[in-house]
């Protein structure tokens, strides 16, 4: 469709001025905040002491124990106060928050830490190729170091975690799994809950301007890529969930929850089928970036 001339200049115009603007700043298209990012959602049980306290578009998990809880991803610092009164309106005390983990050092994951730290006395553990990242406020990452919009405070890590390193409080165990390539500590967690084999991924996705090949900020990044699929397809999954709702199809998964019917979240085909999906579209755009395609 063609725009009358007075609408085609300006949208010309104002493509430009955006496109001028990311180069000047360094923003990438990551940068940009979804609108679902800070919209409330229905807190939520999973399974067993698993439940879910995120926004509709940013996951955040609470596992609740006899001795305090572990809260999974603080996502923005917009998104303390939905998450401390998801946990609430579930019954449980935020304050009861012992242990606070993040799938990786992105700010949509992190930012929101700091407070948390300081609200709860929670004991940050964070992946030790992730911790420089975590304490730098984001100023090191490999490719939003240089965008502003990227950056969130810089958190002191109480304890770094390395690869298959247990996190024990109350009777529930979660194992760390090493899956770099998004960033250089993403983490995959999985945990035994009621019966079932849990996996949140941590994120296998290759971001728009991710540089694959001759990288010099992050040389083995399709190296760690390639080693992170190998990883989830070792892993037995369950129970699908992920650093975004959108990983899993938790929107519809959460409108098939009934008292008496199965568990929608139970779902091993959909966690094949989605690793499958993403190994993927990592291989194309590797060979896309390699020049044989």
């Amino acid at each position: 469709m063609l725009f009358p001339n007075p609408i085609r200049r300006l949208v010309l115009v104002n493509l430009f001025t955006t496109c001028l603007l990311a180069l000047t700043l360094g923003t990438p298209v990551f940068a940009q905040n979804d609108p679902d990012w800070t919209k409330p959602f229905a807190p939520h049980l999973v399974i067993g002491n698993l439940y879910y306290v995120g926004s509709k578009g940013l996951a955040s998990y609470l596992f609740v124990t006899p001795q305090g809880n572990i809260l999974i991803n603080s996502s923005l610092e917009a998104s303390v106060p939905l998450i401390r009164e998801s946990i609430e309106k579930l019954g449980f005390k935020f304050s009861d928050t012992k242990i606070l983990l993040i799938s990786h050092a992105h700010f949509d994951h992190c930012a929101g830490s700091a407070q948390i730290k300081k609200l709860t006395g929670a004991k940050y553990m964070v992946m030790d190729a992730d911790v420089p990242v975590i304490e730098g406020g984001g100023v090191t990452d490999f490719i939003y170091g240089d965008s502003p919009k990227s950056l969130y405070p810089a958190t002191k890590v109480d304890h770094s975690l390395h690869d298959g390193e247990l996190v024990e409080l109350g009777g529930t165990t979660l194992m760390a799994h090493l899956t770099p390539g998004h960033t250089k500590g993403c983490t995959t967690w999985t945990v035994k809950v009621a019966g079932q084999n849990v996996v949140i991924v941590g994120s296998p996705n290759v971001n728009p301007g991710y540089q694959l090949v001759n990288n010099t900020n992050y040389p083995q990044i399709a190296q760690d890529y390639e080693s992170t699929f190998r990883v989830l397809k070792s892993l037995p999954c369950d129970v699908f969930l992920g650093a975004h709702g959108v990983f899993y199809s938790m929107e519809s998964k959460f409108a098939r929850i009934s008292k008496d019917g199965p568990n929608p979240f139970i779902d091993a085909g959909g966690y094949a089928a989605y690793v499958a999906d993403r190994e993927r579209a990592f291989r194309d755009e590797w060979k896309k970036q390699s020049g044989n395609r």
